[in-house]
Order: C-alpha cells, then sequence, then structure tokens
C-alpha cells in the first residue's frame, strides 16, 4: 500500500514536469532576502514541532501574535507621524488627527532637535522645522501639548541621543496638567545604535550613549513603569537600503546589546524587558514582509529564553510599531503612493503589528498636506473596518509559503546574528564598519536592480508617463526660524538665569562623576533650560561622535 508521502511526491513531480514546459514571465522571483519558489507545499515546511516554531496567538514563540485574541479583541493604534514648523503648528495638526480618530500620537523632530543643538545655533541655519518640530525647551513642549490629554493619550516620540530630555518635558507638562508620571503611556525610540549603524542622528559615542540608555531605563523603572523605554528600530536600517534579513538580523542584535547593557547595570531582565518595544519597515513585498515580522517574534522570544533566561512570558514578547516605506513613495505619479501604502499596511496587519504609522502620498515631494495625511489614517480605517482581515487571527498562519518563508528568515537572521557576533558584538560591528557596510551594498544591488528594469517601480522604470513634475501641497512659513529663534531669545530673557545655570552645573558634576543624569536634568527642564545647553554640557563630559564614513 502506497504512503501519503509517496502520492504526494509524485502528484508534485507530475505538476513540476507540467510547469516546466510553461513559459514563465522572469527568470528570477525573488524579494529582498529571498528567492521565491512557484510553488510551496507541505514537504518546504519545515519539519520541527508544531508548539516551538509556531504555537498560538499570545504563546511561546509568539509566532502567531503577541496576544491571544489579537485584532478581535483590539485594533492595533493608529499612530500617524507628525512635526513640522513650529509647536503651535504642530499642536494643530495634532488635535485635527485626533479628532478624525487617530488613537495616538507620533512626534517628529526637525533636526536641530535631535542633534541637540538649539534653533539659534550655526548648525541649525536652515533647518529649523523642516523635518520636523522645533523644540528648544519645556516652553515649546507646553504648546505642542496643549488642550491634549495626556492621561487618555498614548505618544510616540522620535527621538534618540536627546531622548532623556524630551521625555522629561513631556512628563513635567503631564504633571502640569495633574497627570502623574506614573500614568503616562507612550514611547521614545531612544535607539542609538541604530544611528551609528544607518541614520546618523548620534551626539555621543557609542559607550556613553549606552550609558543614558540604562540611565533611562532605570529611571522610567522607578518613576514611569507604564513608559516603553525604548523603540529598538529597524525602520531605518531598511530604509538606508537593507533586506529584510538584514533588517530583523541588525535590530535585534541592538536589542541583545541593549539588555546586556540594562542587566549589567544590575536591573533584572523580567522587570525590563516587559516595557522593550521595537519599530520595523513595512516594505513591498508582502509575503516576505508578513513572513519577517512573524520570524522576528520567534527569534526575539528564543532569544530572550535561551540567551537571558526571561521567565516571565510578557519579557519575551516582541511588541512593535510599523511605519510603512518611505523609501518606496516616488515622485512620480504620486498618487501611486497611496496603493503602495495600503498593501505595505496590509502587510503589518496580516504581521501582527500593534500600532501602525501609513505614510501619505505626497511625501516624495515634501510634508504631508493635512488632505493627504488624512486619507492615510483612512487607509488605516478602511483596512481595520471594512477588509475582514481582523476578524481572525493571523489568517497567513498554516499557508505553505508565509511558514516557509518564515522559517527561512528565522535561519537566515540567526547566521547573520552570529556573524556580528564573530565581529565581537555590536559595537565592534559599528567601530569597524561592518553592518554599515552590508547595508551600504545591499543598497547599491537595489538600485542597481531599479536602474536595469529586474526590479520594477511603476511610474519610474515601467509605465511612466510624460508630463509636468508634480509640486508638493504644502508648504512651510518662511518666516518659521525667524519666528522661533524670537521664541527662544524670549524664553531665555524670561527664566530666572540662576537657577538654570545651578541645574546645568549640577548636571554636568553628575554626570564626570558617572551617576544617574535624570534626575539633574529634569532640574534643568524645570528651570527651563534649552536643549542646546544640556547637550553641550554633556558633550564637555562624553565628547562628540564623528562618522569615520564607511563605504
Amino acid at each position: 500500500m502506497k504512503s501519503h508521502s509517496e502520492d504526494s511526491g509524485k502528484t508534485r513531480a507530475a505538476w513540476e514536469q507540467a510547469a516546466a514546459r510553461q513559459k514563465q514571465r522572469k527568470k528570477r522571483f525573488a524579494a529582498s532576502s529571498l528567492e521565491l519558489q512557484a510553488l510551496y507545499g507541505p514537504e518546504d515546511v519545515q519539519p520541527l514541532s508544531h508548539a516551538e516554531t509556531i504555537g498560538y496567538p499570545g504563546l511561546h514563540p509568539f509566532t502567531r501574535g503577541v496576544q491571544p485574541t489579537m485584532y478581535r479583541g483590539r485594533l492595533w493604534t493608529m499612530r500617524q507621524y507628525a512635526g513640522f514648523g513650529s509647536a503651535e503648528e504642530t499642536n494643530r495638526r495634532f488635535r485635527y488627527l485626533l479628532e478624525q480618530g487617530q488613537t495616538g500620537l507620533s512626534v517628529a523632530f526637525d533636526l536641530p532637535t535631535q542633534m541637540g543643538y538649539d534653533s539659534d545655533t550655526p548648525e541649525a541655519v536652515g533647518e529649523v522645522g523642516k523635518v520636523g518640530v522645533a523644540i528648544d525647551s519645556l516652553a515649546d513642549m507646553e504648546t505642542l501639548l496643549r488642550e491634549i490629554p495626556l492621561d487618555k493619550v498614548s505618544t510616540s516620540m522620535t527621538i534618540n541621543a536627546p531622548a532623556a530630555i524630551l521625555l522629561l518635558m513631556y512628563r513635567a507638562v503631564a504633571e502640569g496638567q495633574g497627570v502623574a508620571a506614573r500614568k503616562l503611556t507612550g514611547t521614545i525610540q531612544n535607539d542609538v545604535l541604530k544611528e551609528y549603524e544607518a541614520r546618523g542622528t548620534f551626539i555621543f559615542p557609542p559607550e556613553p550613549s549606552l550609558k543614558i540608555f540604562a540611565d533611562i531605563l532605570e529611571y522610567c523603572h522607578a518613576h514611569m513603569p507604564r513608559w516603553n523605554t525604548i523603540s529598538i528600530s529597524g525602520y531605518h536600517i531598511r530604509e538606508a537600503g537593507s533586506t529584510a534579513v538584514q533588517e530583523i538580523a541588525f535590530t535585534l542584535a541592538n536589542g541583545v546589546t541593549y539588555v546586556a547593557a540594562a542587566i549589567e547595570r544590575g536591573l533584572d531582565v523580567d522587570e525590563f524587558a516587559p516595557r522593550l518595544s521595537f519599530f520595523f519597515n513595512a516594505h513591498n513585498h508582502l509575503l516576505e514582509e508578513v513572513a519577517k515580522f512573524r520570524a522576528a517574534r520567534r527569534l526575539w522570544a528564543e532569544i530572550m529564553r535561551e540567551r537571558f533566561g526571561a521567565q516571565n512570558p510578557k519579557s519575551r514578547v516582541l511588541r512593535f510599531h510599523t511605519q510603512t516605506a518611505g523609501c518606496t513613495l516616488t515622485a512620480q505619479q504620486p498618487e501611486n503612493n497611496a496603493i503602495r501604502v495600503a498593501y505595505q499596511a496590509l502587510a503589518a496587519v496580516l504581521g501582527g503589528t500593534q500600532s501602525l504609522h501609513t505614510n501619505s502620498r505626497d511625501e516624495a515631494l515634501g510634508l504631508p498636506s493635512e488632505s493627504a495625511a488624512l486619507l492615510a489614517l483612512r487607509t488605516q480605517q478602511v483596512l481595520a473596518e471594512e477588509s475582514g482581515v481582523t476578524d481572525t487571527i493571523d489568517p497567513l498562519g498554516g499557508s505553505y509559503a508565509i511558514e516557509t518563508l518564515t522559517d527561512r528568515i528565522v535561519q537566515d537572521a540567526r547566521r547573520l546574528m552570529a556573524d556580528v557576533e564573530a565581529q565581537g558584538g555590536v559595537l565592534k560591528a559599528i567601530e569597524t564598519g561592518y553592518i554599515q557596510r552590508a547595508i551600504h551594498q545591499s543598497a547599491r544591488e537595489y538600485q542597481k536592480a531599479i536602474e536595469t528594469g529586474e526590479l520594477i517601480v511603476v511610474g519610474v522604470n515601467r509605465y511612466a508617463m510624460e508630463g509636468a513634475a508634480s509640486r508638493p501641497e504644502f508648504s512651510l512659513d518662511p518666516e518659521i526660524e525667524r519666528r522661533q529663534v524670537a521664541r527662544l531669545a524670549e524664553i531665555r530673557a524670561k527664566r530666572d538665569a540662576q537657577p538654570a545655570a545651578n541645574t546645568l552645573d549640577e548636571l554636568e558634576r553628575v554626570a564626570r562623576a558617572g551617576g544617574n543624569i535624570m534626575a539633574p536634568l529634569y532640574g534643568c527642564v524645570l528651570a527651563y533650560a534649552t536643549i542646546g545647553e544640556m547637550c553641550n554640557r554633556l558633550r564637555k563630559v562624553y565628547g562628540a561622535y564623528r562618522d569615520p564614513g564607511f563605504l
């Protein structure tokens, strides 16, 4: 009597013979990291135990999701990233988006703020308010969050090197509203390692930056226990040109470095790990992206249990925010971007994201217009309320293709993480340029595939149209920088100068002594010291990092 596997093998062989006689559209079908087979079947799925590789939602290894009921119980947080110009203008956009059904805030800061410079410094000229909101002191944060109930709204802040300062400004505003710090919910990105690897908005060298991360973790555990102290970010690694496997491997390797730094500080893994969060990119290849998110959860659960001995299941959960891929947006035929964003958002939801930002169709041209931002939000709302993909948990789970791709991404990412370890760990791999060069090489290959036509970009290298170039729908007031500088001068003139100077002296003293800098930083914030003043004192102690420029 023939076995089922023998019959299946013969049937597959017959299909392969039939398929070989058919012409295919192209020679190679590939995602960013993986070459895809024409067909997947049960024989392709890794023969490991279901409990260890797939399991059930809300249970180790969390491949199928971090909550037992996922979106049947609660939808993801719709957190549109916004920030431009002045705090007053951004506050109006925030309140508009909340009125339209957005369920969380996500703050974009301008480059001077991200780099720890005041708006009136030479380094800030021409950049004030351009790619985010300008925040110089507590006064700006008070304006930014005016009439926003911080006891009801969760806020994410894309800030890294000066994350401690912006977090403490947020706390000060909340306490001014009468909201206790222990009740605040939100996230600071606070992931400095990926800045050296891919993004570039660093201030201090890696070692003191890790020390400040541990200071924040320790402080929040004591004073802001509901706050996510870091969003370990693969998004910018992918935006810089990495593959999906590199995005996962380098991000989780960074996560390992942060966990090790916290344990070295003397913190218990099961006390701080439940507040760690992640941030990933939703790129174009839907199947690869869904598999990528599932693989990341499985890998992190494995790392936290086997490497760090985490006993609390919440310590092994990889919770993540997703943003659709800015690098895929085109200035040509920008209406196409709305379609790209919708499919990328679908991948994030099918992959089990906890919160989501959908890019606006006009972002390749300039800052998003209000109408484009609204369409991006409506994209999420239609996906949540009308598509049906939220009605069942992990609806692609069990797909031969998805399970095989998930297994392959796990294996490939695990090997790449081992390569980073072989370099001496993340800090050494950054120092030697190993990670930077790997990302640059993938970026070159991606661009070459577009230029040769191997990778089709609709409206760019296929289905292009002649006609006038699109123009930005939204533009900044050119007077923003002048007004922000004047406002900063007014704040300095009005504040009590001596307390501000005293708190800055105390900050420098504590930093030189190697102590936790959070308490003296909070004193500086409350005295209306500026972000540039605080960062300059820390630069004196820690030094400033210069990118060695690996290519």
